[in-house]
């Protein structure tokens, strides 16, 4: 057998194991979705019914009329927007720093940036929350959003290996034609780092959005709840209301994966860039 038959097999094979594990990882949104369209009678039947008959699509309407939906979407779009604005940001700039910049307290400042790092979330909810407290912040989304332009050490880490990917001999030519720094790093690298700068917005944008401590801890208006909350509202008064609650998980889910869909390719590749260079 000659090498292309044989490379022709392999990646045959491998694609058969992708859609294999892809149709496992697949089971629980399709059965989200069938039950989310399915009465009452037929959620719980022994074997499952796969397709609901009849199929009803009016629980959608009535799921967003048991809660302001529309407002609690409206309140995540929001949060999720301009806290992923805030990370595309500040992230790479503070990345870029760390790569590419030589400056007293570089290596102690990123040492610090990873220590924070391996803090859990659980230790600093209270200190956080005593801060916003005093700010006045609870009961706002700024405590959200505003962390956010800050900097997030994890987003920090991948586009520091990102940016010492990428050859110095392009900021040397720049700066011979007389740019400045932040002009090299906002004209240069950061559109070179589009798609490592696109997956870390992907991970923020899936983060916020689907955000339940956050918005539990400091929305204390129902007006601000986001959808996560009302989610989980919706399923304390309407619990027994299961396909409902699946029509409304269901219209939850739906936007993070069509964005998924449609940048996997700048993600896929920003990830595996940021994972072998530095």
């Amino acid at each position: 057998m000659n090498p292309t038959a044989i490379k022709r097999i392999n990646r045959a094979l491998a694609y058969v194991c992708l859609i294999i594990a892809s149709a496992f990882f697949m089971i629980p949104f399709i059965w989200l979705l069938s039950t989310s369209l399915k009465p009452l009678t037929q959620i719980f039947t022994f074997p499952p019914e796969w397709i609901p008959h009849p199929i009803l699509w009016s629980n959608y309407s009535r799921a967003v009329e048991y809660i302001p939906f529309w407002t609690y979407l409206k309140n995540t779009a929001i949060i999720t927007i301009v806290s992923t604005l805030g990370v595309i940001i500040s992230c790479p700039l503070v990345a870029y720093s760390f790569a590419k910049l030589e400056y007293r307290g570089r290596g102690m400042l990123f040492f610090v940036t990873l220590a924070v790092m391996m803090i859990p979330g659980q230790v600093t909810m209270i200190p956080l929350f005593l801060l916003f407290t005093k700010l006045g912040w609870v009961g706002t989304p700024l405590p959200l959003i505003v962390p956010q332009f800050f900097g997030v050490p994890i987003y920090i880490f991948l586009l520091r290996q990102f940016f010492m990917g990428l050859p110095d001999a392009l900021r040397e030519a720049a700066r011979l034609d007389g740019a400045s720094e932040f002009r090299i790093y906002l004209q240069i690298m950061f559109p070179l780092a589009k798609s490592a700068v696109l997956a870390v917005a992907l991970f923020q944008f899936m983060g916020s959005w689907t955000d339940f401590m956050g918005p539990l801890l400091y929305l204390t208006n129902e007006p601000s709840y986001t959808v996560s909350l009302g989610l989980q509202q919706f399923q304390s008064q309407k619990g027994s209301e299961w396909g409902l609650l699946m029509a409304v998980s269901t219209l939850m889910t739906l936007p993070i994966i069509v964005l998924f869909f449609f940048l996997q390719k700048t993600f896929i590749s920003g990830i595996t860039f940021s994972g072998i260079k530095g």
